[in-house]
């Protein structure tokens, strides 16, 4: 039995209270279910009772005492138990915690999702790094904490489109273009180009596709780099982010935008919502109205648009294509956005705490020897996704940017990471995986099956270990659901370093396999059915964070 079924339970007590009028009010939308402190104050414990004191015009206790014998009641309960100012302390049975093992592993891949979210059609952008270089190591941990947070939003229920934006216009890609084109001649890089390994690279790979573009002239010259040398950025970063287990469901250019007149129409959506004026000539938006701090220039006195026009176009776009909620994930240099954007969502009409939502995420410095690493081999001065992942492995990157929250800096440590011990989180979890896999996969040399369904006795999961984690793979959909609503990954990561230690304790007090010239017997089988259950939630969990669940190490 899990929290959720349990919140059910005392749910169906409530309804059932209510109904024969011994308190009133309605049952509440969350009931909080929680391990008690203290094991002598029984499995699980609810507040739920405080909540309707107020409702139900009596003290938290009398209406935990109405609920106690109702809950009681229950299959798979044994007492629930009336503590301090109106707690239910509440104990299953053995039975009733055992067999959620059974569940799990019946359940396999579907263990840990909800239905929390459902209905909920979502466009998530991260990411979304300028084609001028490569990936840089703050583009990786959006990398990774966008990609799991789509993954545990899904596992929520909720229909996510993964989305990434390629600001392919205006004058960053022009200084790109020169920059290439420079390369190309063997000239320094211009004043205010880019540099790095990769420029050259990129130049040398256009002129392979068009080897008579430097005896163009020099505006078809330029836009031959312009097109082409941002082409092979595009699928140089795809490759990366591929490589790295992140994959997008749309590529959006901005150029697309403007192509197709979205900033023209956009604009025209403001002006005929009374938000648009015009001042020391140009055009403005009236963000103030709704927050911000300053109003926003649209189109500015030479007649050119803005950055801000374009990201209103293309949440113009992303709202017109059915999504109810639109989040964007940026890094802490784009804090300033957060007023601008939810005061564009208000002009165009939407709520801006339903329709958008942002995410702020700090800084990732990369660390060997206590000291910071600055240098990138091919992109100067900024370390980019390539770097990362060739220090300390795909693996071993994701799960270190995976568990930390992103309001956080985080330091990289690539001598931890790379070490095989326990103090490398990564391994330390992985490690908890290959464990009952060792056992199960020993058990069927050995010839001993955990047998059928029918074949399992929860009631012999009796040991206080056992408990501990039948506990704790409890907690597994509860962790996924409130890390997606949350909108806080690291949850998940911990969750597991959690199980794995609670297994590991498991192992070393519960021998699940027989001695030599021993007999397996029913008990054997009831911990053949809860290794494989931890097995399922470790690997589940990985699998969320986009992580390898070896069988072997």
């Amino acid at each position: 039995m899990t929290p959720a079924d349990l919140a059910a339970v005392i749910s169906d007590g409530i309804r059932t209270a209510i109904q024969s009028g011994h308190i009133s009010g309605k049952v509440p939308e969350e009931i909080r279910v929680e391990r008690p402190r203290h094991r002598a104050h029984g499995d699980y414990s609810t507040n739920v009772a405080l909540q309707l004191a107020k409702s139900a015009g009596l003290p938290a206790r009398t209406v935990a005492e109405v609920l106690a014998p109702l809950v009681s009641a229950a299959p798979g309960v044994a007492k629930a138990e009336v503590a301090g100012p109106g707690f239910l302390n509440i104990t299953l049975e053995t039975a009733a915690i055992g067999a959620l093992a059974r569940d799990i592993v019946l359940a396999e891949d579907a263990y840990g999702r909800t239905d929390r979210l459902a209905g909920l059609r979502l466009n998530l952008e991260f990411v979304s790094a300028n084609p001028t270089g490569p990936v840089h190591i703050g583009g990786a941990r959006w990398a990774v904490v966008g990609d799991v947070l789509a993954r545990l939003l899904e596992a929520a229920g909720a229909e996510v489109s993964r989305e990434y934006y390629f600001n392919d216009a205006g004058v960053q890609i022009d200084r790109f273009a020169r920059s290439l084109l420079a390369a190309a001649r063997g000239l320094p890089v211009p004043e205010d180009g880019y540099s790095g390994a990769y420029i050259e690279e990129i130049a040398d790979a256009v002129l392979r596709h068009h080897p008579g573009a430097l005896d163009l002239p020099e505006s078809e010259s330029a836009a031959v780099f312009r097109t082409v040398g941002t082409e092979l950025m595009f699928e140089e970063i795809k490759t990366s982010l591929a490589a790295f287990g992140t994959h997008f469901d749309t590529y959006f250019n901005e150029k697309d935008l403007h192509d197709r007149g979205d900033l023209d129409a956009a604009v025209t959506r403001l002006r005929n919502g009374g938000h648009v004026y015009e001042a020391d000539g140009a055009l403005w938006l009236r963000t103030t109205d709704f927050g911000d701090d300053k109003d926003r220039v649209l189109v500015k006195g030479d007649g050119s648009w803005t950055y801000f026009t374009a990201d209103c176009a293309y949440y113009l776009n992303k709202r017109s294509r059915g999504f109810e909620r639109v989040v964007i994930m940026l890094g802490a240099d784009h804090v300033g956005y957060v007023g601008r954007m939810r005061a564009m969502a208000a002009c165009f009409g939407d709520d801006p705490d339903r329709h958008l939502e942002i995410l702020i995420g700090q800084l990732v410095n990369l660390v060997k020897d206590g000291r910071p690493v600055r240098m990138s081999k091919r992109a100067g001065t900024v370390l980019t996704l390539d770097d990362l992942t060739e220090a300390v492995g795909v693996d071993a990157a994701r799960y270190a940017l995976a568990r930390a929250g992103v309001d956080s800096m985080i330091d990289l440590d690539i001598d931890l990471l790379t070490r095989q011990s326990n103090d490398n989180p990564v391994y330390y979890v992985q490690y908890a995986h290959t464990r009952p896999c060792s056992v199960l996969r020993k058990g069927r040399q050995a010839g001993i099956d955990k047998g059928a369904p029918q074949d399992f006795d929860p009631a012999l999961l009796t040991h206080g270990r056992e408990a501990d984690l039948l506990a704790t793979l409890a907690e597994f959909p509860q962790v996924v659901a409130t890390a997606a609503t949350l909108r806080e990954p690291h949850r998940v990561a911990h969750y597991l370093e959690a199980l794995a230690g609670t297994y590991h304790r498991f192992y070393d007090a519960c021998r699940v396999l027989p001695r030599a010239g021993e007999t397996p017997d029913d008990r054997t089988r009831a911990r053949l059915w809860l290794t494989e259950a931890s097995r399922l939630v470790l690997r589940n969990g990985l699998h969320l964070l986009g992580v390898s669940a070896p069988e072997r190490m």
